[in-house]
């Protein structure tokens, strides 16, 4: 089997709301995008590209051999936004297989980074992306992890914040815990797509389910076009989204380097 080919790019806005500054936030006394763009770099990507808005963004990972900046405008409203000019201005053909990779994600597995290009390359589905089981009912209801439910074939049917499948009879004797049958996936928030569509869906308007939901994957869905959603084969450890996450991701750190 010929190596896949395939290219990530990392969106790193600075001014996060909930952690000002966030990928330059020091994990184990080196910047927090840093350790993102060495995950890329891990999983054997063609390229890796930081698309950043900032001039001190671009500067952390400066030195770093194999990786690529591209300054973007700080107007974006999304990280699709800003990884589509990336994509103009690396240069990429339509057909180059792009992995997005979230900027706060320190611990992404280089396996399923390879993964969810694996996916997109072999499903013909305009975009690709992850999911795991969830084993928890708290976390069925949490509205800040995404849920999904996907057709047989492995198509996303929808994405929600709210509890999906709704089991009708289990939770109307108790909602305190799952039913058997391990129907439920949470969404991992990495995709794959192909320069040509990231172009396509950055220009796409906001659709109606999007705004509801504030999940920008349903603009695709609701334009009719198809997602594509494989198991994660490692786990995704927890995003740093708070200083709260960042103290854990340090602690992980640690625990990794012992």
């Amino acid at each position: 089997m010929s190596q896949l080919d395939f290219v990530v790019a990392v969106p790193a806005r600075y001014a996060a709301s909930r952690l000002p500054g966030k990928p330059l936030r020091p994990l184990g006394g080196e910047p927090l995008v840093l350790h993102v763009a060495r995950r890329a770099l891990a999983a054997g990507a063609r390229e890796v590209w930081l698309a950043t808005d900032d001039q001190r963004v671009a500067e952390a990972v400066g030195n770093e051999p194999g990786v690529r900046v591209a300054m973007t405008s700080p107007e974006h409203a999304s990280g699709t936004d800003r990884l589509a000019e990336c994509a103009a201005i690396a240069g990429w053909s339509d057909d180059t297989l792009v992995v997005n990779l979230q900027g706060d994600e320190p611990f992404a597995p280089a396996s399923g980074i390879r993964e969810v290009a694996r996916i997109l390359a072999d499903s013909g589905a305009a975009m690709a992306t992850l999911a795991a089981p969830v084993e928890e009912a708290e976390v069925l209801f949490d509205p800040n992890t995404v849920k999904l439910v996907r057709a047989a074939g492995g198509d996303a049917l929808y994405f929600s914040r709210a509890p999906i499948p709704w089991p009708r009879d289990a939770f109307a004797r108790d909602r305190g815990m799952l039913p058997e049958g391990g129907h439920w996936l949470r969404h991992i928030g990495i995709y794959a797509y192909r320069a040509g569509f990231l172009r396509a869906f950055a220009a796409m308007p906001p659709g109606v389910l999007e705004r509801i939901e504030s999940l920008e994957q349903l603009r695709v869905l609701e334009a009719g076009h198809r997602i594509a959603v494989g198991l994660t084969p490692e786990p995704f450890p927890p995003g740093v989204d708070t200083p709260e996450d960042l103290e854990r991701a340090e602690a992980r750190l640690r625990g990794i380097r012992a």
